[in-house]
């Protein structure tokens, strides 16, 4: 089997075009782990990570929680850096969500994208709305540089990540240094979907997941060679791995296909031959969009409660001391607002519900956005296929939606399982937050939707010059 992929591997350096396009994607990827390497002028980028590795041996749930450390992760390991790329590709994939979404609730935008040329100047409105974002994120991540011990999670910082004294000149001079290595993260995605292979975007991100592998690795090995775990418990780990891996393969390319029949019928001259084909419906139509919307949501309550609890505690036990009124009453709420912080902390038992009820929510949410069975039954009427046993029109969408809504639901249940699953690692287990980020969560999920994408894209190369692919066994039919 080892030797049939060799074999196919080397036949993809055999086609001029396909060798051109997988070197081209390799050195624009290269280039991009440089963007991430470099770092800020004026910022002691060693000092962070220093801290993020201290974090991390500590198992720190402030770090693995924090809107840093979610970051950090995609953009592998440049936020630790305070590199050129911190920023990562987030704002370009935050400005293209916010138009999809626009898309279905504006007319205007949804008629523009079925208008010729539309998609493209959409697209366009992507860019201007990624720099705009990256400007106002460059500038607080200035900000957050300036007082680290204001973050989230790093009230125990020690020392100054800013060389000198902070000015207006280095506020902006870093916003911009920030946004010109986001834009360039942006442009070289582009440049890879157009003449590489792959998703470009999504190339990067998961070339900055897999890039922190060596860390988990380490991690992982410290577990047995310091911590003294047992070795039954890194055969259950990886034998954990490969299952939660299948099924994310599994899950990815489940779908659902509706019988479609087009009747035989006449246009003008022209007389169409009926047929029959099938309408794909995807078990994970949403992709991972749910658990990134889950756990940015997520990341803030806690912090808002427990900081809020903290200031009006102070606050009442300050009145209580001088016998003024309202003490007691101030102190009362200040303990009650930081017991709901401490409840939502990352690893307790109603931060997973939540997270859980809001992969749910956003699931349905995305499909209500993205999925227009309305649309979809009335094109199937007008092009003369229907559904057999279901009649066109209203019946046909009414079939739809009630098909979407069932392998949305079983969708959805799949995500909310892969993303507790490393925050119980984590919590339950004392597995370093690192190594538990390949076990399951959007990390997962996107390494592993890309890595389809792109053998996909690889097979349809092979397959126009007659050679096996990755995905099939055996001889190409038609040979």
């Amino acid at each position: 089997m080892f030797a049939r992929y060799f074999q196919t591997l080397s036949n993809c350096f055999k086609i001029p075009e396909l060798r051109s396009r997988i070197i081209f994607t390799l050195l624009l990827l290269l280039v991009c782990r440089l963007i991430a390497q470099v770092p800020v002028p004026g910022l002691d980028g060693f000092a962070l990570s220093e801290y993020f590795k201290i974090l991390a041996e500590k198992q720190s749930s402030e770090g693995g929680n924090s809107l840093l450390g979610m970051y950090s992760m995609f953009t592998g390991g440049a936020m630790e850096r305070c590199a050129l790329g911190s920023l990562g590709i987030m704002p370009y994939i935050s400005a293209t969500i916010i138009l999809q979404l626009m898309t279905a609730v504006v007319p205007s935008l949804s008629k523009l994208s079925r208008e010729e040329g539309g998609r493209t100047q959409i697209i366009k409105y992507g860019r201007y709305l990624t720099v705009l974002l990256c400007l106002g994120q460059g500038f607080v991540m200035s900000m957050g540089w300036e007082h680290p011990t204001k973050i989230p999670g790093f009230e125990k910082f020690e020392g100054e990540l800013v060389i000198g004294a902070p000015d207006w000149w280095y506020h902006l001079r870093t916003t911009l240094l920030l946004t010109t290595g986001s834009v360039l993260l942006m442009w070289l995605g582009e440049q890879i979907s157009e003449r590489g292979i792959g998703n470009g975007i999504s190339l990067v991100i998961t070339v900055g997941i897999i890039s922190q592998i060596d860390v988990a690795a380490f991690q992982f090995y410290e577990m047995f060679a310091k911590d003294g775990a047992h070795p039954f418990k890194g055969v259950l780990l990886v034998v954990l791995l490969f299952a939660v891996v299948g099924a994310v393969i599994a899950v990815t390319q489940a779908m659902r296909k509706i019988p479609v029949q087009y009747a035989q019928r006449t246009v003008g001259r022209k007389q169409y031959q009926g047929g029959a084909t099938y309408f794909p419906l995807r078990v994970n139509y949403a992709g991972v969009m749910p658990i990134i919307f889950a756990q940015a949501i997520m990341m803030f309550p806690a912090q808002i409660f427990g900081t809020l609890g903290g200031v009006l505690a102070e606050k009442g036990s300050k009145l209580i001391e001088l016998k003024e009124s309202g003490g007691q009453f101030l102190n009362f709420i200040g303990v009650k607002l930081t017991g709901m912080g401490d409840a939502l902390a990352y690893g307790s038992v109603w931060n997973l519900i939540m997270v859980g009820l809001m992969i749910l929510f956003f699931s349905y949410f995305w499909v209500a956005t993205q999925f227009n069975e309305t649309q979809i039954a009335d094109d199937l009427k007008k092009g003369g296929g229907y559904i057999p046993g279901v009649r066109p029109g209203n019946a046909t969408r009414d079939f739809l939606h009630h098909a979407m809504s069932r392998l949305t639901l079983a969708g959805a249940m799949f995500l909310v399982a892969i993303a507790i699953l490393p925050t119980i690692l984590t919590s339950e287990f004392k597995i370093p937050m690192i190594v538990a980020q390949f076990f399951g969560g959007t990390s997962v999920l996107i390494m592993v939707g890309v890595m389809l994408d792109t053998m996909r894209q690889v097979e349809s190369h092979l397959a126009q010059r007659h050679y096996d692919g990755f995905l099939k066994t055996g001889k190409v039919r038609g040979r």
